[in-house]
C-alpha cells in the first residue's frame, strides 16, 4: 500500500476565497468529496491574509520558497515564516510528509480553468499529463523568468497549480466553486487511480511554454499611459501575432505585438489579471507545443507514488 499523502492548498493569495470556502465545506461535510482511499492534508496557505482579505501581508507567499529565502536569517516576513511553517509540518520531510502538492486559485483573466507547472519535472508532467487527458485542461509551463520563482509546489517533490477564472479578488462566485470543486475531485481520482495502476496516459501532453511577460506603456512616474485593447481583452490562449493590437491610449493610437523573436503565433495569458500589475505584469506569451508523453514521465511518477 502506498503511503502517499497528498497536500491541498487554497488561499495561498488571502484574497483568493472560493478553494478556501470549498475546503471549509468539505471540513464541515467530510463526505463531500470522495478521498478516493487517498491520505490528504488540506490547508489554507496564507491564513492572516485570508483573514484580511489581502492577496499577502508582507511578500507574496507564493514567491516565498526559495532557498534564498527560506534559509535567509534577514527575511523575517511574515509569508517567508509561514513557507518555513508548511514545510515544516507538510513538506517532504516534514512532521506529517507529503509527497505531492496540489495548489488552487483563481484569476482575474478570462482564462478559464488550467493548470500550471513550473519546469520540466518528470513527475509533474505525468500527472498534468493524467488530468489534461481526462478534461481537457491547457496547461501553462512557467519557466525561464527569472524574476519570478519560489513558487509553493516547487518545495514538494510533485506539484501543480490548479488556476480557475475570471472572478473578481474577494468574490465567491458559483461557477468558480463549481469548477473548483470538479478539479478537486478529478485530481483525487486521477492519483488513487494510478496508485491502484489504473491510469490511462495520453500519447501526448499540449503545453503552453512561458516565453516572456510584458509590462503596461508607463509614464515617468511609473503610472500606466495606456490600456488593454479591446480586441485583446478575453483572448487568453487564443492566437496572435506580431502587429496584433495589445495597447492603446486615451487617443485612440494603439501599441502593437512587434517581437522579432516571435517568429509564429503566440498565445497571450494572464490578459490584465488584476494581482500582476504590481509586478509589472500585463500579460505573458506563450508557445502552443505537442509534447510526445514521455515513459520517463510515469516511471518517475510511479517511484513517487510508491515509495
Amino acid at each position: 500500500m502506498s503511503n502517499l499523502q497528498v497536500l491541498l492548498v487554497a488561499g495561498t493569495h488571502g484574497n483568493e476565497i472560493n478553494a478556501p470556502w470549498v475546503f471549509d465545506q468539505w471540513k464541515q461535510k467530510e463526505d463531500l468529496i470522495d478521498k478516493c482511499g487517498l491520505k490528504v492534508v488540506s490547508v489554507i496557505g496564507n491564513p492572516l491574509a485570508f483573514e484580511q482579505g489581502k492577496r499577502y501581508l508582507h511578500r507574496d507567499l507564493n514567491r516565498s520558497f526559495s532557498k534564498d529565502l527560506l534559509n535567509s536569517e534577514n527575511h523575517n516576513d511574515l509569508e517567508v515564516s509561514r513557507a518555513r511553517q508548511l514545510l515544516a509540518l507538510y513538506g517532504p520531510n516534514g512532521q506529517n510528509a507529503s509527497q505531492i502538492a496540489i495548489d488552487f486559485h483563481s484569476t482575474t483573466a478570462c482564462m478559464g480553468s488550467s493548470l500550471v507547472i513550473y519546469g520540466r519535472r518528470p513527475v509533474d508532467l505525468a500527472i498534468v499529463s493524467l488530468i489534461q487527458n481526462r478534461i481537457g485542461l491547457p496547461v501553462y509551463l512557467h519557466e525561464g523568468n527569472p524574476s519570478q520563482k519560489g513558487f509553493l509546489v516547487e518545495a514538494w517533490p510533485c506539484g501543480f497549480v490548479v488556476e480557475i477564472g475570471p472572478v473578481p479578488q474577494g468574490s465567491l462566485n458559483s461557477r468558480i466553486i463549481q469548477q473548483t470543486f470538479q478539479a478537486l475531485k478529478i485530481c483525487l481520482e486521477e492519483i488513487s487511480k494510478s496508485i491502484h495502476s489504473q491510469s490511462c496516459f495520453p500519447d501526448k501532453l499540449i503545453v503552453h511554454r512561458h516565453l516572456k511577460s510584458i509590462d503596461y506603456p508607463r509614464d515617468s512616474s511609473g503610472e500606466p499611459i495606456a490600456y488593454i485593447h479591446g480586441d485583446l481583452e478575453g483572448r487568453d490562449w487564443q492566437p496572435i501575432r506580431n502587429g496584433y493590437p495589445l495597447f492603446e491610449y486615451i487617443s485612440g493610437e494603439k501599441v502593437r505585438l512587434s517581437d522579432n523573436s516571435f517568429s509564429d503565433v503566440v498565445f497571450p495569458v494572464f490578459i490584465n489579471e488584476a494581482a500582476y500589475a504590481e509586478k509589472n505584469i500585463a500579460m505573458s506569451f506563450t508557445k502552443k507545443e505537442v509534447w510526445r508523453f514521455d515513459d520517463c514521465w510515469k516511471d518517475a511518477f510511479y517511484r513517487l507514488i510508491n515509495s
